[in-house]
């Protein structure tokens, strides 16, 4: 079906402002506008773009759009679905940072961002239970989990390492055994042509943030850069990989702010890894002022997103043959057994900070334990922990009714 530019602007441009509630929502959003309503895809097209988009790191509901697009108009449909998709969002984050860093200090913020955090805690549960029924078929993921939990929850391992391993194991150990038949061949040379141009648009802006010497800016750049390679698993995984980086190496932010930056992402459109834009805008702030903030802001979303295009345009023609193939199916699954093991030891690790008003660390050789004084447990934040599985249910799952409920429930509490 010919589709045209204004055409596929507007219908973008409403995604981009309705997609709340998370990839699985926003998923079922465009289903339901380009396939259902618009019928510029049929099903079939659709679940394989899907499925090719769950192969890749990064946000795959953004990456949805973006390869939709290209479908319909080439590159330029492309970049116009994809920019769609996170601007509003980026714009709403850009607001709540302002809010969020003018009131935060204040007796009643403090009391609300209390109940949010518990919500947030609640919805990463919520989100392990899911992922865990879809993502362990059988003992070997459960152990590939239960691996990857031990490897970050004892050992502090690098979160790319761990998925390295995972995905090697499905690689080289657990690859199917049925006939593959291999797909005619793309044209190789304009993909290589594609893949360098959108590196070196990439990767351009950091080698020269490091040459002229802002070590601050190169390092959220570079950080930024490195996530969008490894961040398999949609944004709670990813969020695993920043708590270990920018709380416990770099020390940009606490994990308080981090469980606050969530929950302010939550609420907005747009993918929910736009929460990386609010911790480094917010990060930014800290270090240098609403200047660094937003400079730090557009550099996050830069080495976020553009690796995104990347992804889709050199790697769109391939959608069938990398789909089918018999050793990187397995390799996705036990990363997504993994991934399972990393959002337990996310959700361990912002359980005990939340609850416990003072926790420290222990090392037993190689083994280092969060270790959290008994006497400084936190009633209220127990409390909350306690009622907001309640709250979710009866609000059917609406982040947008459980967010505000749960910060009205902590004020009145306190």
């Amino acid at each position: 079906m010919q589709v045209d530019f204004p055409a596929l602007f507007r219908c973008f441009l409403r995604i981009g402002f309705l997609s709340f509630g998370g990839p699985a929502a926003q998923i079922a959003l465009m289903h339901q506008e380009l396939v259902d309503k618009r019928k510029w895809l049929n099903e079939d097209s659709f679940l394989r773009g899907l499925s090719f988009c769950m192969l890749l790191p990064g946000p795959e509901a953004m990456q949805l759009a973006t390869y939709i697009g290209w479908r319909l108009k080439g590159t330029v449909g492309g970049l116009i679905a994809g920019l769609l998709f996170v601007l509003p969002g980026s714009l709403v984050i850009s607001a709540l940072l302002f809010f969020y860093v003018s009131y935060h200090d204040t007796s009643w913020a403090e009391g609300a961002f209390l109940g949010i955090k518990a919500a947030v805690v609640t919805i990463i549960l919520k989100a392990l239970i899911g992922l865990s029924r879809k993502a362990l078929k059988g003992s070997v993921d459960i152990l590939i989990a239960g691996m990857g939990f031990l490897a970050l929850f004892l050992f502090s391992l690098p979160f790319p390492i761990v998925i390295l391993a995972a995905g090697s194991i499905g690689f080289f150990v657990r690859h199917t055994q049925t006939n593959y038949e291999q797909k005619p061949a793309v044209h190789i040379i304009p993909r290589i042509r594609v893949i360098l141009s959108w590196a070196a648009l990439w990767l351009t802006p950091l080698i020269l943030l490091s040459i002229v010497g802002i070590p601050f800016l190169a390092a959220i750049g570079w950080f930024f850069a490195k996530l969008a390679v490894v961040s398999f698993g949609g944004a709670y995984a990813t969020l695993a990989y920043m708590s270990q980086t920018v709380v416990s190496q770099q020390e940009w932010i606490n994990q308080g702010q981090l469980l606050d930056a969530l929950g302010l992402a939550e609420t907005t459109p747009g993918p929910l890894v736009l929460v990386t834009q609010f911790i480094a805008m917010l990060a930014g702030h800290i270090e240098g002022g609403w200047d660094s903030a937003f400079a730090a802001g557009l550099i996050a979303l830069w080495a976020t997103f553009i690796p995104c295009f990347l992804w889709i345009f050199a790697a769109a023609p391939y959608v069938e043959t990398l789909t089918e193939h018999p050793r990187i199916g397995p390799a996705l699954q036990s990363i997504s057994a993994c991934i399972v093991g990393v959002i337990a030891n996310l959700a361990m690790w912002f359980l005990i900070s939340l609850i416990f008003r003072h926790v420290s660390t222990v090392n037993f050789g190689a083994i280092l334990l969060l270790w959290p004084d008994m006497s400084s447990v936190d009633p209220i934040a127990l409390l909350l922990v306690s009622i907001a599985p309640m709250i979710l249910w009866a609000v059917k799952g609406s982040l947008w009714l459980f967010l505000p409920l749960m910060a009205i429930v902590s004020l009145l509490l306190q």
